[in-house]
């Protein structure tokens, strides 16, 4: 059987929202927490959270066993996460990333068990999110793809690897499920919900 990991990124500082996000309160625990139980009732082998603004508080609050990855360098953006995530996933021996991010907590555990199906089926092929317009995170990488994902730096993340054509990645409509929680106002819509 293909050993599957879930890279959380929940590096970033939160900027926009003023406060730190990944510790907001959501339904019984807090944003990252509901993320974190949600890759939890999932098939995969191990859960892996990057860490970076306020890790050290962070780290505190996790409540569930996952493996924690301190990225020096969050500053520089998402593609740094997921870049030192990857090398850890790749040292531990795992054949897929699930790279998903702590601020859409209308992904759950449903929609990744199904991107994970898609994997049994269709294998060593990148499978992502269908935003509509693009292809986004969660998404689904082999470890055929891992030597590009340690190259990302940038905010942009694996936005180009997922949306360039080549290879063109196999994709789930994620429709109203892609919701950002990067302000204010986002936050108070998702708690009015």
């Amino acid at each position: 059987m293909d050993k599957i990991a879930i890279l959380i990124l929940a590096a970033g500082s939160a900027s926009r929202m003023g406060k730190v996000k990944q510790l907001l309160s959501y339904k019984h625990t807090t944003l990252l927490g509901y993320a974190i139980e949600q890759a939890l009732k999932t098939p995969a082998d191990a859960i892996y959270c990057v860490l970076g603004a306020g890790a050290e508080d962070i780290k505190n609050e996790i409540r569930q066993p996952v493996k924690t990855i301190y990225n020096p360098n969050w500053e520089q953006g998402m593609g740094s996460s997921i870049a030192v995530g990857i090398q850890e996933i790749e040292k531990a021996g795992f054949d897929y990333a699930l790279i998903m991010l702590a601020d859409q907590p209308r992904i759950d555990a449903v929609f990744l068990t199904q991107l994970m199906g898609m994997a049994t089926v269709h294998k060593n092929t990148l499978i992502a999110s269908d935003y509509g317009s693009k292809n986004g995170v969660p998404a689904l990488f082999p470890k055929s793809f891992f030597d590009q994902l340690k190259t990302l730096d940038g905010d942009q993340g694996a936005r180009q690897l997922l949306n360039s054509g080549n290879p063109k990645p196999l994709t789930l409509i994620a429709e109203d499920r892609v919701q950002d929680i990067d302000t204010p106002d986002d936050y108070s819509r998702l708690l009015k919900n």
